[in-house]
């Protein structure tokens, strides 16, 4: 008798303490905006036309094992002023960036709201270029630029949700 209770308090006892480390947090919506008529540069704007579907999909693709129906909605603004100073800086990919808020939020549980500001840059984005790129090529109207900057900024924002 001992024995059993002894073998049932230490099961729950590793049940209870594996849970903590499910630090994932499930996810019902995402919402990604831009208002992208301050991006000026022609040949960028063929491939940001699609920003706020593309980071979206990126996004949820990353999450998809953690979409569930009583989940928090993850709202992302990117800065389109950022975004349209970094497309027609003629200073180069080296300093441009992807910057945006983004926002947590859940209609019954107050503990599940977060907000932060997210920045990406090119440099962080490096790893997200298809192997064997040569970075000294790349503009910031380019195809793959646009692909990684959306990949590291949607990574970003998953692995933030999956703890």
């Amino acid at each position: 008798m001992v024995r059993n209770f002894i073998a049932t308090a230490l099961t729950t006892t590793m049940l209870v303490t594996a849970a903590p480390t499910l630090a994932e947090t499930m996810v019902k919506e995402v919402e990604v905006s831009a208002d992208l008529t301050a991006v000026q540069n022609a040949k960028a704007g063929a491939h940001w036309a699609t920003l706020t579907a593309d980071l979206q999909n990126a996004i949820v693709s990353r999450i998809a094992d953690l979409i569930a129906e009583d989940g928090v909605k993850v709202s992302v603004a990117i800065d389109s002023v950022e975004l349209a100073n970094s497309l027609q800086s003629s200073l180069g990919t080296a300093d441009s960036k992807l910057v945006g808020q983004v926002n947590i939020s859940h209609e019954t549980d107050n503990s599940k709201f977060d907000s932060y500001d997210l920045t990406v840059t090119f440099e962080q984005a490096g790893p997200f270029f298809v192997p064997g790129t040569d970075l000294t090529a790349i503009t910031t109207d380019s195809k793959e630029y646009y692909d990684a900057m959306i990949a590291a900024f949607a990574d970003f924002v998953a692995n933030k949700l999956k703890g």
